[in-house]
């Protein structure tokens, strides 16, 4: 571990907004850890469909969280989720696990066990540095960070982006899942909106390699590095 605590960019975002790629490229180009906090809401969502509980039942989903034996590869290059055993990564990209994670996600006990866990993923960095990334990020999980970002786009935009990784599902499928997704994480967390002192990163206007660049800006802006 380093002498001193490690620099925290924290990453905001609504779906389709690139917060994954676009953290896990900053991270690789300044040779620091990434964390993507969106994982362990889907790991769990795993977990619990592969336990037949109730989605609805929020006594059942925390009562599982003792057994949530979960952990996350924070280097950019090699990165991987485990439950307990079992390899996960790709795992939670499925529909059925995708369909579960707004009902996780809205069980607050569930949003405060994962906070903790982030936040000693956080502290346990060796890096110099740490990109994290979610829904919550710089209000919830890491307030205090050094550098906090929002990064969006406009909705088509962000559709569009979701589409062309998603090439097996049809623009409105696509559509009208994500427009589900944000409108069910924002009765939890504003995602939407950038709270006090963090700066908005619009990437609607930008290409890939030109938003991790704008990001990387406000990273050296805000810590010099």
């Amino acid at each position: 571990m380093t002498d001193t605590n490690p620099i925290v960019v924290a990453v905001d975002g609504p779906a389709g907004s690139g917060k994954s790629s676009v953290s896990k490229a900053t991270a690789r180009t300044l040779g620091w850890a990434y964390l993507d906090t969106g994982a362990a809401y889907r790991a769990l969502s795993w977990f619990v469909v592969q336990r037949r509980l109730d989605l609805t039942d929020s006594a059942a989903v925390i009562d599982a969280l003792p057994d949530f034996d979960y952990r996350i590869g924070t280097d950019p290059d090699t990165y991987h989720v485990f439950v307990g055993d079992h390899d996960v990564t790709e795992a939670i990209r499925q529909p059925d696990v995708t369909a579960a994670v707004s009902a996780i996600a809205r069980v607050q006990e569930v949003r405060d066990f994962l906070t903790g866990l982030f936040r000693s993923i956080v502290a346990r960095t060796e890096k110099r540095g740490i990109v994290v990334e979610g829904r919550d990020i710089t209000t919830i999980v890491c307030p205090d960070a050094q550098v906090r970002i929002l990064l969006t786009a406009d909705e088509e935009v962000r559709i569009a982006r979701r589409s062309a990784e998603l090439a097996d599902h049809s623009a409105s499928h696509v559509g009208e899942a994500l427009r589900r997704r944000d409108a069910a994480d924002s009765r939890v967390v504003d995602f939407m909106n950038a709270a006090d002192g963090v700066t908005t990163v619009d990437s609607t206007d930008l290409d890939f390699d030109q938003t991790v660049d704008a990001v990387i800006a406000v990273v050296q802006k805000e810590t010099h590095v």
